[in-house]
């Protein structure tokens, strides 16, 4: 059977992300870091949101593509660098996907919507919008977190704990609260929360 739009468009979104020569390591195997990220994503996503439309299975799947390409050091090392990077990062993915998009013959409609969902616009009022940065911050907390809270002092894991809550739904959050955590991160999420 001929693969549907959408199979070719996760298929081609996973044979770029394949490229990433950096690596991230799951019990003792070697994985391309964005392919993994963004299977991961797919997987968090279909468990928040099982009736998820296939633009928003296709936003998640491409929410890191390529990442590799834009390298943080390239921006200053502050805060203003960090958010020109990361709005630099978000553009790319959208262009890169929509690249994608178009091979496959969608609709210049529908690949805005899917645009739309990368770029994270009206979040907060965009069900879908919402529903991608919630999964993010799902992934973060479910496979990151702890390898990120091992490597900052509390004050600082604290802070990022904080902002990931606050771009959250209250439905995110209440999934964000069924996941499970060492002694360690479960104490210093009590005291970003309090």
């Amino acid at each position: 059977m001929k693969p549907t739009r959408f199979e070719t468009a996760i298929a081609l979104i996973d044979k770029v992300n394949s490229e990433d020569v950096n690596t991230y390591q799951v019990a003792g195997m070697a994985y391309p870091k964005e392919l993994l990220y963004s299977q991961r994503m797919t997987r968090k996503l279909l468990q928040f949101e099982p009736n998820a439309s296939k633009a928003l299975q296709i936003a998640a799947r491409a929410q890191h593509i390529c990442r590799w390409r834009i390298p943080r050091d390239e921006y200053p090392m502050d805060r203003v660098g960090y958010l020109k990077w990361r709005e630099t990062l978000k553009k790319m993915h959208a262009d890169l996907t929509t690249e994608i998009l178009k091979q496959v013959d969608y609709d210049a409609e529908y690949i805005d919507r899917i645009r739309n969902i990368i770029l994270k616009k009206r979040i907060k009022k965009n069900e879908e919008s919402q529903t991608i940065e919630d999964t993010i911050c799902l992934v973060f907390l479910d496979y990151y977190f702890e390898e990120f809270a091992e490597k900052h002092p509390d004050e600082k894991v604290i802070d990022i704990l904080q902002k990931t809550w606050k771009k959250m739904s209250e439905r995110g959050r209440n999934e964000a609260l069924k996941l499970s955590f060492s002694e360690r991160s479960t104490k210093l999420i009590h005291s970003a929360l309090s």
